[in-house]
This record gives C-alpha cells, sequence and structure tokens, in this order.
C-alpha cells in the first residue's frame, strides 16, 4: 500500500480563477460529491485571496445553491473551492415534537470565514445526519450539544458565538468540511441508511428505534480530531 501525499496549497490565482468561472457560468455548479479530493484536503485559509466583491459574489451563490439543493449549510469545498469560506442558514417548517426533541431553532443567515470550533460542557446529542455531497444518505452522529465558534466575518471582523442544539450540529458538520472531514468520519456506521430505508424504518424524531434495529450505540464514533 502506497502513502498518498498532501494536496498542495492552492495559490491565489488558482482560487480566483476556479471561483471566477463559476461566477461566471451560466448554471448553478454541481456540488461536489464523496471521493473529490477537495473534499479531503484542508482548505486554505481565508488571507484576502479574492476581492470584497469577489468574496461577496461567492457567498451570494453559495447561498443560492444551498437553497437550491436544499440544505441548512454549505461550505465552499462542496463546490471545488478549498477556502474556508462556509455558509448557514435554517428556516425550515420542521415537525413540533422533532424540532423540541432536536433543540432546533431557526438560524439566520451567516456566512463564516476560517472557523474553529470549541465544545462547551461535555453534554452530546444522537441524531440522523445527511450531507449535500454524499447524495441520498443518513447515518447517527454524535456531536457535543454546544459549541463555541470563533471566526471571521466577510468584512473581515473577528467574532465569537456560542450555538446549541441542532444549529451546533449546522455549525460543526460545516466547519469539519473545511478540514476535510465529512460526517461519515464520525458516524456510528452500522445506523447509515439509504433515504428511502430511513424513511420507511427509522423516520422518527430521535433514533432509539433505529438504535435498536440496526444495532448501534448513541456515543462518539470514528476519528476524534476536533
Amino acid at each position: 500500500m502506497t502513502h498518498a501525499e498532501p494536496a498542495a496549497v492552492p495559490s491565489p490565482g488558482q482560487i480566483q480563477e476556479t471561483v471566477e468561472r463559476l461566477l461566471s457560468a451560466a448554471a448553478l455548479p454541481p456540488i461536489v460529491q464523496a471521493g473529490h479530493p477537495v473534499l479531503r484536503q484542508e482548505a486554505a485559509a481565508f488571507d484576502g485571496q479574492l476581492s470584497a466583491d469577489q468574496l461577496d459574489r461567492l457567498i451570494a451563490l453559495m447561498r443560492q445553491v444551498m437553497h437550491e439543493a436544499p440544505g441548512v449549510g454549505l461550505a465552499a469545498p462542496q463546490l471545488g473551492i478549498p477556502l474556508q469560506v462556509a455558509v448557514l442558514e435554517d428556516h425550515y417548517d420542521v415537525d413540533a415534537e422533532a424540532a423540541a426533541l432536536r433543540n432546533r431553532e431557526p438560524l439566520d443567515f451567516l456566512a463564516i470565514l476560517n472557523p474553529r470550533y470549541t465544545p462547551v460542557g461535555t453534554g452530546r446529542a444522537a441524531f440522523y445526519e445527511g450531507c449535500l455531497s454524499l447524495n441520498g444518505l443518513q447515518a447517527v452522529v454524535s456531536r457535543p450539544d454546544t459549541v463555541l465558534l470563533d471566526f471571521q466575518t466577510p468584512g473581515g471582523e473577528a467574532r465569537q458565538q456560542e450555538f446549541s442544539g441542532w444549529q451546533a450540529r449546522i455549525v460543526q458538520h460545516e466547519t469539519d468540511h473545511l478540514n476535510g472531514i465529512l460526517y461519515v468520519d464520525r458516524a456510528q456506521l452500522r445506523s447509515l441508511s439509504s433515504n428511502a430505508e430511513y424513511a420507511a424504518h427509522w423516520a422518527e424524531p430521535g433514533i432509539a428505534r433505529a438504535r435498536e434495529g440496526l444495532g448501534f450505540s448513541d456515543g462518539p464514533a470514528g476519528i476524534s480530531l476536533a
């Protein structure tokens, strides 16, 4: 077995070229799927590779792609751009019981650059989770239920904000993308289900029936990178 070399850090010019190609396209770009190397590398920290106008246009494009998918978050690598930029927004109507159990509150649109999260306390929550870059699949992921996020705004302001419940899950999922981590790396793999089988057997607010039927725990699994 050979050891793969880490991908080279893209130059600012390469990032600009990729972004401009997407911005000038007539159609929305496709979402990169698992297996593409851009999803498995640490994205470059944003440090001015794009002009303010380019960054604003990229964020607007990412928001449009996220809505069209539809999803509640999108990271730049999911469009093939190895840059630490992500967008988050959750205003979907969900079942009241599910929203209460999952502590799911609306999340206003937020663009984050160079994010890093730190767990707050020891509480965890385990629920089914999906990803726009792994079409048609879901798996149970145990994550800290509250995190402190350090990030930069598109205007360059350093910010720190606490998130809990489903918002914390979205924050962690998208920040993980920028570090080459997919949710399946942290998932209970025995819980892995196609969307169709999830809908047929396990679609309920919690995971108790799936845990019993598929034989997995609801604790941390997979990689342990923060």
